[in-house]
């Protein structure tokens, strides 16, 4: 009863102080929620309305606007959103949807937005017309309006979009030459479909008249005119006059011009169609390397950083190679000592000498460290190897001598860290082949850009004969360890030794003697010697360039033989559409042989998509036969392997959306001891996701063989995760 009394004086007290608020008592708690719309409480949002929303629900357009109810309510802002509201239906398809906000309801502290949606609008059709020097296929596919294609994948018409690509077809034009054009887009919209026109007037295009250079002292123009595309007479093309550009910048910043800068201007002339081409240069001052500061690595030491900035000539008194390491920063360097480090951001920036020298600029590296380790659980297949688990630990800022000074360091993983090493524990079960294996690399051997690889491995597989019968089991069981020493100039010196246990058992009755003679184990070591060099323009997806490797390995224990081994694999790009994607022709080479009697399981055999790739035919499917036991009319039917292999394949990659989807074309082809030349052709598409296959991608191929052997296994689709060869 006390506390209803109470109840009661508060509720008039409140009323009284409201005046025109409602008199019952749960109108006056809705009150005490959401005050009343009196003087300085209209600038309190009270609601959130859309009215006539048909497309697009509440919730979804409640998400442009940033404001809720009970939030200070800005007219200006409201009205702000307004037209945010209108350019979201726009970018869906709708390009004549209004937006209306209510200034009646917005005075009581209520946002209503009205839509009058329009016609959703698709693109029917996308034409040229006047473009007489340039095919209609190429413009088609340097522009991001596209036409409806199939009922699943509509395309529809935002106004934004068409705009942007008249801005790309100028840029197009004027990079080859046009320099007087007009491009415009023209829109018939009919029955909630639009057709699209690029009207195109060309006008002249401009040859090349004189080219000379302005500003240049360090260097005579016999060298800054070195690699130029463009000659007096030819068409002008911009893209290869800016190319040049970054030719000359590269030459001044890698000789120490830290500041150089160089522009590139066409002059027109009296001549008709003719303009003159000027390089502008400003050279700035040549400095040298004087000191280098990192900072940030917590963990990862100093001398990691040094080593990879010494192997790339960053040392005091060189010259400040500012093409690797740009003043402005994302040069290769910073890449370089991000990729051997693992960390989330490297900056690396010249920056004025404490010395106050005036000829030489300090580094400052500025690291901000990574995870370098990490455990994977993943599984994977392939069309060589079928299905295999992984369960991988692996640290790449691994140190050997850190050992652990209590229990605690170990477990918080603080332990075996910071030296720039990698160890790699790797466990991979599969149902065809499976491998286990730990390895360590230490990519400076004592400071020097000496890579030292250790590793240590079991291996086993089941080697088939599809179809028919399993041929035999064989088990390896290896230790290695190589070094191999990187030069300035891209070459490459290695040497390697191995130790292995190879064991063939489980054997089918029928086959051959060359089989049945290494039954059990085989015990091997062997030395390799290896000499190399990569000239390519990226490691994972190179477009121009070459590398190759030769190498000869000398095995004795219970087998005596000597494996030779050399390859050659060159890049080089066919087309670059209108959009920068590349079309590359991959071409490789490989020749082996082996000297001596080497024993079956250190033979060649083609077939698959591994190293000795010939696509269309089976793993292991092109192999010298050997003669059946056991069987009353033997024939010549299980694999040997062959004392020699030859191949020569080359492949095309067209790509297809950005350069993450290519078609594939390729021609592979190969011999070995016996039978005739082989060769396939086929295509197939490659799939590049970094998110799930990382730097490698996912290729899917079909092939089919115009030259083989009757003996030969053939299999039409393939499926690898692997890069070009």
């Amino acid at each position: 009863m006390r506390n209803t009394i109470l109840t009661v004086l508060v509720s008039i007290m409140l009323l009284s102080m409201c005046p025109g608020c409602a008199s019952n008592a749960g109108q006056a708690d809705d009150k005490l929620k959401k005050p009343a719309v009196e003087d300085g409480d209209r600038n309190i949002i009270r609601s959130i309305d859309f009215v006539n929303n048909r497309a697009f629900k509440d919730k979804a357009l409640l998400k442009r606007v940033d404001f809720e109810v009970g939030d200070y309510l800005d007219p200006i802002l409201a009205d702000a959103y307004r037209r945010t509201l209108a350019e979201f239906y726009r970018k869906k398809g709708f390009p004549f949807a209004e937006v209306t906000l209510d200034t009646e309801q917005l005075e009581q502290g209520r946002v209503v937005y009205s839509f009058n949606e329009g016609q959703k609008v698709k693109i029917a059709s996308v034409n040229f017309s006047g473009n007489d020097s340039i095919k209609t296929s190429a413009l088609r596919n340097a522009i991001k309006t596209k036409t409806t294609k199939w009922f699943f994948w509509p395309a529809f018409f935002v106004e934004e979009v068409p705009a942007e690509d008249v801005a790309r077809l100028q840029t197009i034009y004027h990079e080859r030459g046009f320099l007087d054009f007009d491009i415009t887009d023209k829109k018939d919209f009919t029955n909630g479909k639009v057709n699209i026109t690029f009207e195109i007037n060309e006008g002249p295009s401009y040859t090349v008249g004189k080219i000379y250079f302005t500003g240049a002292t360090h260097f005579d123009e016999e060298k800054l005119l070195k690699g130029l595309q463009l000659e007096p007479g030819q068409v002008y093309h911009e893209r290869r006059a800016l190319t040049h550009v970054k030719q000359v910048l590269k030459l001044y910043r890698e000789n120490g011009f830290v500041d150089a800068a160089v522009e590139e201007n066409y002059l027109f002339t009296k001549e008709p169609n003719v303009v003159n081409l000027e390089y502008k240069i400003r050279e700035g001052n040549q400095f040298r390397v004087g000191r280098v500061d990192i900072t940030g690595n917590e963990q990862t030491q100093d001398k990691v950083v040094r080593r990879v900035l010494d192997e790339y000539g960053f040392m005091p008194g060189e010259f400040y190679n500012a093409d690797l390491a740009p003043r402005e920063g994302n040069g290769k360097l910073e890449q370089y000592v991000q990729q051997m480090t693992l960390s989330q951001e490297v900056i690396i920036r010249p920056v004025t000498p404490a010395s106050g020298a005036d000829n030489a600029k300090d580094i400052k590296v500025d690291i901000k460290e990574g995870q370098t380790g990490s455990l994977m659980f993943a599984g994977g297949i392939s069309s060589d190897s079928d299905v295999i688990g992984q369960v991988v630990l692996e640290q790449r800022n691994f140190d050997i001598t850190d050992w652990p000074e209590n229990f605690g360091e170990f477990i918080t993983g603080n332990a075996f860290k910071g030296a720039g090493q990698t160890l790699r524990v790797a466990l991979e079960p599969g149902t065809v082949v499976s491998q286990y294996s730990v390895s360590f690399s230490e990519p400076y051997f004592k400071d020097k850009p000496i890579s030292l690889n250790l590793a240590g491995s079991s291996w086993e597989r089941e080697i088939e004969r599809h179809g028919d019968h399993r041929l035999y089991d064989e088990g390896r069981t290896k230790g290695y360890v190589g070094f191999e020493k990187r030069y300035e100039d891209k070459w490459r010196k290695s040497i390697g030794f191995r130790a292995e246990n190879v064991e063939v058992d489980s054997i089918y009755i029928q086959a051959p003697k060359e089989i049945k003679d290494v039954e059990g184990y085989t015990f091997l070591t062997g030395v390799r010697f290896g000499i190399g060099r990569d000239l390519r323009d990226d490691l994972f997806n190179p477009s121009k360039g070459y590398k190759f490797n030769i190498g000869y390995e000398q095995v004795v224990g219970n087998e005596t033989f000597g494996i030779l081994q050399g390859n050659i694999v060159g890049f080089r790009t066919l087309h670059q559409d209108l959009a920068d994607r590349k079309t590359v022709l991959a071409m490789k080479l490989l020749g082996a042989t082996t000297f001596s009697y080497a024993p079956p399981f250190e033979r060649f055999y083609a077939g698959g998509s591994g190293t000795y790739s010939i696509r269309g035919f089976d793993y292991r499917g092109i192999s010298t036969r050997g003669l059946q036991t056991n069987v009353a009319n033997p024939q010549r039917k299980d694999p040997i392997g062959s004392e020699w292999i030859f191949l020569a394949n080359a492949e095309v990659a067209v790509p297809v959306v950005s350069d993450n989807l290519s078609a594939l074309f390729f021609i592979d082809s190969g011999a070995i001891d016996t039978g005739n030349y082989r060769a396939a052709v086929g295509t197939g598409i490659q799939i590049l996701i970094p998110q799930w296959s990382g730097p490698m991608p996912m290729r899917f191929e079909f092939a089919v063989p115009f030259m083989k052997d009757d003996e030969d296994e053939t299999r039409v689709f393939s499926f690898s995760m692997k890069g070009l060869f």
